[in-house]
This record gives C-alpha cells, sequence and structure tokens, in this order.
C-alpha cells in the first residue's frame, strides 16, 4: 500500500493574487482537479509542500490533502510540480483527485539496488529509463519500484519484462524496453590509435638515420 501524507491549502481566486505576491508570502499556486470533483484554484504553503516532498514522489504518493472550508480531505496524488527555471524553486503544483475505488494510470520513480557485477570488472552503467508507467488502485500505488542490477555483466541489460510488480500494480511499459545496462568501456579506440602512433616513430627514426648515412 501506498504511503499517505497530510498536506493543507487554501483556496484562491483564479484571478487573485499572482504567483509573485504568493511567493513574497511563503505560498505557491496550486490547482486540485478531477473526474469527480470541480476544479479548484489553491494555495500552498511553500515550507510545509517541500517538507512533505522529502518523503513523497510526483505521482505515486497518495496525499490526504485538506482544503479550508471543503469539509472532508481530498484524496489526491501530484500530477506536477513546475519549477523555476533559473531559481529552481517551485512554482505551481497540479493535484489530482483520486477516485479510490477505481485504477489510475501513473509513473512512479524506479530505485535502483545492487552493484551490477559488470560494473566491477570496468563497466559504465547506463541508466535508460527512470520510472515506470503502471496501473493501479490508489491504495496499491507503490513509492517506487526496485530494479536489482547486482547480476548484470558487461553487455548485459535489464529489461522491463524482468521487473517484479507489486501486487495490483500492472505495468504499461514495453516488455522489451531496456531499463539499464552495463556497457563496456570506452578505450579500445583510444589504444588502437595510440599503437598506430607508436607504429609511426620507428619508421620516422629510420629516415632519419638514412638521411644521415647519405
Amino acid at each position: 500500500m501506498t504511503h499517505v501524507v497530510k498536506l493543507t491549502a487554501t483556496p484562491r481566486e483564479v484571478t487573485g493574487k499572482s504567483s509573485h505576491k504568493l511567493a513574497g508570502e511563503g505560498l505557491v499556486p496550486a490547482v486540485v482537479y478531477g473526474p469527480k470533483i470541480e476544479t479548484m484554484s489553491l494555495s500552498v504553503d511553500r515550507r510545509e509542500f517541500e517538507h512533505m516532498m522529502h518523503h513523497a514522489s510526483v505521482g505515486s504518493t497518495l496525499i490526504d490533502l485538506t482544503v479550508e472550508g471543503h469539509g472532508r480531505p481530498l484524496d489526491v496524488i501530484i500530477r506536477e510540480v513546475r519549477h523555476d527555471e533559473v531559481k529552481g524553486t517551485v512554482q505551481h503544483i497540479d493535484f489530482w483527485a483520486v477516485d479510490m475505488g477505481h485504477a489510475l494510470q501513473t509513473a512512479v520513480p524506479i530505485t535502483f539496488v545492487g552493484s551490477p557485477e559488470g560494473e566491477r570488472a570496468g563497466g559504465i552503467v547506463m541508466h535508460a529509463m527512470r520510472e515506470l508507467k503502471v496501473e493501479a488502485r490508489p491504495k496499491d500505488l507503490p513509492e517506487h519500484i526496485e530494479v536489482d542490477l547486482s547480476a548484470l555483466n558487461i553487455g548485459d541489460a535489464f529489461v522491463v519484462a524482468q521487473v517484479t510488480a507489486p501486487a495490483g500494480v500492472t505495468l504499461l511499459e514495453d516488455p522489451e524496453a531496456v531499463i539499464a545496462s552495463v556497457q563496456a568501456p570506452a578505450v579500445e579506440e583510444e589504444v588502437v590509435v595510440e599503437a598506430e602512433e607508436a607504429a609511426e616513430v620507428p619508421e620516422v627514426g629510420k629516415e632519419t638515420e638514412e638521411a644521415n648515412e647519405e
């Protein structure tokens, strides 16, 4: 079962304060929407949200969202978090109000574990995917999905078909899609070049000796 965290929000008018003014008050503009609720514009305390994100993930953490004046809390997940391109600060949050009785499609982060055999032999680990698209009921959403790379040798790849999905979770990715691989170190070409350069040196020396003899 997914981890549940709590968060509070305050309603705001769509034509109300700008993001700049909200930022000056330590708030972040947000919106919550879903198939069974009317879209609401909100503001969230920046510190509270940032603290929550230490224990939450976009798309996979179920949030108990209390909206002031709304009554019972809403079951939501974070659909999107937009950041300032320069400062990196949170600019806007999209919440999706889920139906606890129906499955939803979302993306769950991948957590890589284990040190590949091939990496210890000098190989380079390449991560092709950082999250997996899944379908599950909100209560079955995992915080993350572990992928153990320990057995990978140089030249091996770990594909989606090798992932063990948690109970109640269906993977929506192509089974043959590569999640991670271990590649051989790119040094062979450099060695060949160095060998060729070394082979040219005696020839130059020979020409010099012949010139001296003449």
